[in-house]
């Protein structure tokens, strides 16, 4: 699973679903209707589904939308619809791992009991990811084709305001509908 604010979405986004399509039968690009560390801006909802739709990585993969906004809890409702021998992988950049492990979940264990249902799959982004000894066995390195350090969803919509050249930094297919999102 892909879960993020696809705000529009980026190349970094695609590679990171067509490296993980490697290591996965099935690739579900989630978008969160509300976020716990982030506000809802920009691209609607709808909107932030269709560019993802027409996105292409050159490698099949799904869209859904959720109302939960932490992996645990994306994770519970992934594991309503998939059979319980399916392993569930996030795949995320290293900032995204460091938060996961991080976050103030409320209660001690909480990392813990949650890896047990999930791992992660996590690319280098502006550094690599050393995941804690005792997670190691749930955390794996995900390699990507090329630099994305300076990729991002903030990137594309900051160069857009500045009157920057963005379009190299978001599929080719979806540049019409961010210009016009965002512009």
């Amino acid at each position: 699973m892909l879960a993020g604010s696809f705000n529009p979405p980026t190349n970094a986004h695609l590679e990171l679903i067509h490296a993980a399509g490697l290591h996965a039968d099935e690739i579900l690009c989630v978008i969160p209707r509300a976020f716990p560390h982030k506000e809802y801006f920009g691209a609607t909802l709808e909107q932030r589904l269709e560019m993802m739709a027409y996105a292409d990585p050159g490698f099949g993969y799904s869209i859904a939308s959720t109302d939960a906004g932490l992996f645990v809890d994306i994770a519970r409702e992934c594991r309503e619809q998939y059979p319980r021998e399916v392993r569930l992988f996030f795949v995320c950049g290293r900032d995204a791992a460091e938060r996961v492990l991080t976050w103030d979940y409320g209660r001690e264990g909480a990392v813990e009991e949650m890896l047990a249902g999930f791992e992660l799959l996590v690319a280098a982004r502006q550094g690599d990811f050393q995941p804690p000894r005792e997670f190691r066995h749930r955390i794996h390195s995900l390699a990507v084709r090329g630099a994305f350090d300076e990729v991002s969803s903030t990137e594309v919509r900051e160069r857009i305001a500045r009157r920057e050249p963005w379009e190299h930094l978001v599929p080719e297919e979806i540049v019409d509908r961010v210009r016009k999102i965002y512009s």
